[in-house]
């Protein structure tokens, strides 16, 4: 499978940095905010950006190695949160409600029948992966299959006026594995990316390392990325990693939530580099490993509030930031039309 997307090119550049230039401001005074504009405008290919019907993306999947102890809670945490998700209940809704984001949340593997329901999109490959300690977590086949529906869906929000996604997840064991392919991506040792997730104790970390050991002496670390992902991931992962993808290829902004969103950029970024282009770093999750992970993707995320809670929160957090970049862009004065003198 291959994608077609597009490095941004520096044709706006000039125009864009004149404009933002000529507001009413110090150069450089709106810090942060000044990029943010220029990389949404380079993404629009426009002087006059807007972010159209925006869409929150919650991927809820469960894993086979949650079975065997790496969470501190049970799997049937997993459906109980969508049932949560479904009923306006969350985080992740108070924040969606409060932004007026859309929000959707996508069943790619909850062991768990919800049947046809507002807004849960069925994307279900199965009832949640295979215990990763023991064997492969999915078959390639299965990959494929979550990265093609992930890929599908970005490009129908895209063809139904949607120009921005915010990217978040559910399912319990989800940051072991999100630590597996991050020691698979980035080099880093394992016992510096595997975390406490939804608050492992002492012991439980101990036996939550011990588990990931297990499963890299059983699987090893693939220098393939999508082999990596079939290796260890989670449905949830791989079918954000095809939307994500997706989403590059339609030029619509990325909005990149915490530990586990980043492992599907990961291998996003492993397939496809330009993909970064597209990316928003919403916030610096509490998680071991998403230091190492933006240390690998030179990142730097536009807020740090000690969050690592998952569900697209921090995604949806930042979308004032974009928000406030666009605007300034198109309605702050510049010194001309206010009649304002410049620098001297």
């Amino acid at each position: 499978m291959s994608y077609a997307i597009s490095p941004l090119d520096t044709t706006l550049v000039d125009a864009l940095r004149a404009k933002i230039d000529h507001k009413t401001k110090p150069l450089g005074a709106l810090g942060r905010l000044e990029p943010l504009a220029l990389q949404i405008a380079r993404i629009q290919q426009t002087l006059t950006p807007a972010l159209t019907q925006p869409q929150l993306l919650v991927f809820a999947g469960d894993h086979g190695a949650a079975r065997a102890g790496v969470s501190a809670y049970p799997q049937d945490v997993t459906w109980q949160m969508v049932e949560n998700f479904l009923a306006g209940g969350a985080a992740i809704n108070v924040f969606a409600r409060q932004m007026r984001l859309g929000l959707r949340v996508v069943d790619a593997g909850v062991a768990h029948d919800f049947g046809p329901r507002d807004k849960l999109i069925d994307g279900k490959i199965a009832p949640g992966t295979a215990n990763y300690i023991e064997q492969p977590a999915m078959s390639p086949a299965q990959r494929d299959k979550a990265l093609r529906f992930g890929r599908d869906l970005a490009h129908h929000l895209a063809e139904r006026g949607c120009n921005a996604i915010g990217f978040g997840e559910m399912g319990i064991g989800n940051t072991a594995s999100a630590s597996l392919i991050t020691h698979g991506i980035t080099g880093t040792p394992l016992p510096q990316v595997v975390g406490r997730g939804t608050g492992l104790d002492d012991a439980g970390l101990d036996r939550k390392q011990a588990l990931l050991g297990a499963a890299l002496a059983r699987g090893g670390r693939p220098d393939d990325p999508l082999s990596l992902l079939a290796e260890y991931g989670g449905f949830e992962i791989a079918m954000m990693t095809g939307a994500m993808l997706g989403a590059a290829e339609k030029r619509m902004l990325l909005v990149i939530d915490g530990f586990i969103v980043t492992a599907a950029l990961l291998v996003a970024h492993a397939v496809c580099p330009a993909i970064l282009d597209y990316c928003v770093f919403a916030h610096r999750s509490e998680e071991a490993g998403h230091r190492a992970q933006l240390a690998h993707l030179d990142a730097s995320p536009l807020l740090d509030l000690g969050l690592r809670l998952g569900e697209g929160t921090g995604a949806a957090l930042a979308w004032p930031l974009l928000q406030a970049a666009v605007n300034f862009l198109n309605e702050m004065a510049s010194f001309e039309s206010a009649g304002v003198s410049g620098k001297g």
